[in-house]
């Protein structure tokens, strides 16, 4: 048995890996763009404020806020879910799609009779460029009395008088 091998040289080998590396080039510039294209066609938040600081208010004071945006991608924007990080914080959505170019309002309320500083997060989730968003509300309620420790004595006259 005669085994022939037809061993081409390096020279003639090097045209062959530089034809598939251009086409491997080629393929991903391809997949590149079009993940580009995909990002175009969808709607996207431009908020005002993407964290509102309620500042330092008193008990039972209003604790409904508003954060404002525009859709400003070339798709509408449809809000399937708005969730707050615990139940004293509740979120309202817009019911219909925002259009492009048009504004809505994601309204929050903060149940203010709890004394002290808050700090909470409001999960949107929708079919925009970026599907899942956060937004973040903080501050301070003061108790009657000018302080945002009264829940805290409160709690000590509790420890004290059970130790007695």
């Amino acid at each position: 048995m005669n085994y022939h091998v037809n061993a081409k040289p390096l020279r003639e080998n090097s045209s062959f890996v530089k034809n598939v590396f251009f086409v491997i080039c080629l393929f991903l510039a391809a997949t590149i763009q079009a993940q580009d294209t995909a990002d175009t066609n969808k709607g996207v938040f431009q908020f005002e404020a993407e964290e509102i600081d309620y500042g330092t208010i008193q008990q039972d004071a209003n604790g409904e806020r508003t954060f404002k945006f525009k859709n400003v991608g070339n798709a509408p924007i449809v809000i399937t879910n708005v969730k707050a990080s615990c139940g004293c914080t509740v979120p309202t959505k817009p019911e219909k799609p925002v259009m492009p170019g048009e504004t809505a309002e994601i309204g929050v309320k903060y149940a203010t009779k709890r004394i002290g500083a808050f700090s909470k997060t409001i999960t949107v989730t929708s079919n925009a460029s970026e599907g899942t968003k956060l937004l973040k509300i903080k501050g301070k309620v003061l108790g009657a009395d000018g302080t945002a420790s009264a829940a805290k004595k409160a709690k000590k006259k509790k420890k004290a008088s059970k130790t007695e």
